[in-house]
């Protein structure tokens, strides 16, 4: 393999679809929001991605096989037979890109493929990082290519103007990519903290973006995971808590 590919149905086609984009990174918060939301709505996968950019590394099956490892579009089919509405395309994945070659690449391979498919609209998803602390009520914070889109976010609970630095990876240069081929692009951002996987910020994202795009989507199972995640939380303070009592207790000097 000498340069990024994608492999899809060709009979695929998608009525005027929006773009949701859950990768690995910060929190993991992208890869929840996307697996969550091709779990709940029962898309179906239609087109893989493979790229040398990613890790020489392949998944092991429950099967006893193998799989190269990826990036996926998998497509929900909305139902309603009304005019102007949207199907939605949920790419997820096993890695990003290692390098800066390799995400421009990628990225904009993406997006020229989700406009071949008469795509228009893009939702990136990411943690923001802004504090070292567990964030129990996470905002939500959002960047877009077009601000005649930040009254309707914001009227679901995103915020605007906030958030600062910079964004990393396929969350941001999707963004990019999308202004360059004339498509709006809006990254959305749970606060999180010192979490690997922050299923709250995931939560707090999916609240706010299904209500805005109007998808009927069954939250419970999230709300286990953030639940069970404060549960750990909650367990690995207290246990740290009676370490440090031990060692004050066990603490000998000489003087």
């Amino acid at each position: 393999m000498e340069k990024t590919t994608i492999y899809y149905n060709a009979k695929t086609k998608p009525r005027s679809p929006l773009l949701i984009v859950g990768l690995p990174g910060i929190g993991n918060v992208g890869s929840l929001v996307g697996e969550h939301l091709r779990t709940e709505l029962k898309a179906k996968k239609f087109a893989t991605l493979y790229s040398p950019h990613f890790p020489h590394q392949v998944v092991m099956l429950k099967s006893g096989g193998i799989r190269l490892v990826s990036n996926r579009f998998y497509l929900w089919k909305n139902p309603s037979k009304e005019k102007n509405v949207h199907d939605v395309i949920i790419l997820v994945g096993d890695f990003q890109a290692l390098s800066s070659e390799g995400q421009y690449e990628i990225n904009e391979k993406i997006i020229k493929f989700f406009k071949k498919l008469g795509g228009r609209t893009v939702y990136t998803i990411g943690g923001y990082n802004a504090t070292n602390q567990y964030v129990q009520t996470p905002r939500v914070f959002a960047v877009t290519t077009d601000k005649s889109q930040i009254p309707a976010l914001k009227k679901n609970g995103i915020i605007f103007g906030v958030a600062s630095g910079m964004i990393w990876g396929s969350a941001g240069l999707l963004l990019a990519f999308s202004k360059k081929y004339k498509l709006t692009a809006t990254c959305i951002m749970g606060e999180t903290g010192m979490l690997d996987v922050d299923a709250h910020a995931a939560k707090a994202i999916l609240d706010a973006l299904v209500k805005h795009l109007g998808l009927n989507v069954n939250l419970d199972n999230m709300e286990k995971i953030s639940k069970e995640t404060e549960k750990m939380l909650g367990a690995m303070e207290e246990a740290a808590k009676k370490e440090q009592q031990g060692n004050k207790e066990n603490f000998t000097y000489i003087r």
